[in-house]
């Protein structure tokens, strides 16, 4: 297990500085989720609900919903499509596609060709299609969508980011007695991106609770935010047990 920690260690330190490059480039303009309310995951009630067919979450049903753009899905919905994923046999906390460094690459040589452009659209969809929630090869993908003023197809992805991002900001509110859950360690460096601050380390506790510190911003008082990883923990010492 300590092992494990120093792999998620290692991840994070990584998107440190990955998310700051995104971030830097991507501009102070971010969309908004709709509002909803805060509610505390019970991984034993998202297990039995998308396991059974006659819900209306079973998992089945929920990418099928996904797949097809369905913009009717709930929150609870879409938490339930995060959440379940942990309990999918391909899931995998540390899950990266193997073209999502060609896009990386590809991405931080701003301004884009025409060809780098139609790169970077190939090898984001390739990766996306290998790991559905890599919330960062969805945005390099909407912005290349709309460098390419493939407008209606952006709009689905920046639709199914902003959803995903709520669902997470849905389970917790940042601090240590309600810590955001998330199901990869880079997904709570795109929830502080996706607030306006920039990542400058972080703090593993017991409990399976990550501690992020941020840049200082100007008018807000906010020092770092908390994130319960110990679901992606719990799965990960099951898959590697050697680790």
């Amino acid at each position: 297990m300590k092992r494990l920690k120093h792999i998620i260690t290692f991840i994070l330190v990584i998107a440190v500085a990955t998310m700051g490059n995104i971030q830097a480039q991507q501009g102070p303009e971010r969309p908004q989720p709709s509002k909803f309310s805060i509610k505390k995951v019970d991984f034993d009630h998202v297990k039995e609900v998308i396991t059974n067919p006659q819900n209306a979450y079973y998992y089945p049903k929920l990418m099928k919903a996904y797949n097809s753009n369905d913009t009717t899905l709930s929150i609870e919905a879409w938490r339930n499509f995060y959440y379940g994923y942990t309990f999918q046999e391909d899931y995998n906390p540390f899950r990266e596609s193997i073209y999502s460094n060609v896009v990386e690459q590809l991405y931080y040589k701003q301004p884009h060709s025409r060809a780098e452009c139609d790169s970077i659209e190939k090898y984001a969809d390739k990766s996306l299609k290998d790991n559905m929630f890599d919330l960062n090869q969805m945005n390099f993908f909407i912005y290349v969508l709309k460098e390419k003023k493939k407008h209606a197809r952006a709009a689905v992805w920046q639709y199914r980011l902003d959803r995903l991002i709520a669902a997470i900001m849905s389970s917790g509110k940042g601090t240590k007695e309600e810590p955001w859950v998330v199901i990869s360690p880079e997904h709570e460096y795109n929830i502080i991106n996706f607030l306006g601050f920039v990542a400058t380390d972080h703090e593993t506790l017991d409990g399976g609770i990550d501690y992020i510190k941020v840049q200082p911003v100007a008018g807000k008082s906010t020092e770092g935010f908390y994130f319960d990883i110990s679901r992606m923990m719990q799965i990960a010492a099951l898959k590697f047990p050697d680790i």
